[in-house]
């Protein structure tokens, strides 16, 4: 499905990652990559600009990376970052550029492009979320089905096998998801769309939608 591929839903450009993207069709291809994608590309990051910590951990000079956080590495943290207190960064992980990771916030496998923003009480795990995408507070991605089978991105033309047991959320460029709302496993949004406070979101959300409750989405205007 057209939509849904990498070239549809993200702008290259805006993140340090565009390599892992290579070749690849759908986002969620690249999950299984990270870890090692960050190792090879750490060590190519300039010293004048990025400063190693601890094991596979790099961070740029630039980002605020606040004294209460954790890092687990691998993990890059972009220029003008701010991973904020107590945020908790479990490894395979790269914060774009400009983004912010909030208080409480805890970050798993995923790629957050350029001023992406996770502020407040998130939980985003084997995700990728397009440039300037925001979660309000309290939403979460949800990343195992409660069966624990393997995640079937479900679209208009049909499902699609992703062969994944660990699969949270595609978030294109530009998505707003409001307080509060729960990302079910393999839910993939396209850009530009708002997602309505306390929503339950499964399976594929339209580009430039509005989505209010499951089954009644609208374009915008």
């Amino acid at each position: 499905m057209k939509e849904i591929t990498v070239k549809e839903m993200y702008t290259l450009d805006e993140t340090i990652a565009k390599e892992i993207f290579d070749g690849v069709e759908y986002p969620w291809e690249v999950l299984p990559k990270i870890g090692g994608f960050i190792l090879e590309l750490g060590k190519t990051l300039s010293e004048e600009e990025y400063e190693k910590r601890g094991e596979d951990i790099w961070i740029a000079k630039s980002a605020k990376v606040a004294p209460t956080a954790y890092i687990h590495g691998p993990a890059i943290i972009g220029k003008e970052a701010e991973v904020r207190h107590c945020a908790f960064i479990r490894g395979n992980a790269i914060v774009g550029e400009g983004a912010v990771v909030g208080n409480s916030t805890e970050l798993k496998n995923v790629i957050l492009f350029n001023k992406v923003q996770v502020p407040h009480y998130n939980y985003v795990g084997d995700s990728v979320l397009g440039f300037k995408s925001h979660m309000g507070a309290g939403s979460i991605t949800s990343n195992v089905k409660s069966d624990k089978k393997l995640v079937v991105v479900k679209t208009p033309e049909g499902g699609i096998e992703t062969g994944m047991k660990k699969f949270g959320a595609m978030l294109g460029d530009n998505v707003e998801v409001g307080c509060g709302t729960v990302l079910n496993p393999g839910s993939v949004v396209g850009r530009e769309t708002n997602i309505y406070p306390l929503s339950m979101v499964r399976g594929y959300v339209p580009a430039g939608s509005i989505y209010k409750r499951q089954g009644e989405v609208v374009e915008k205007q």
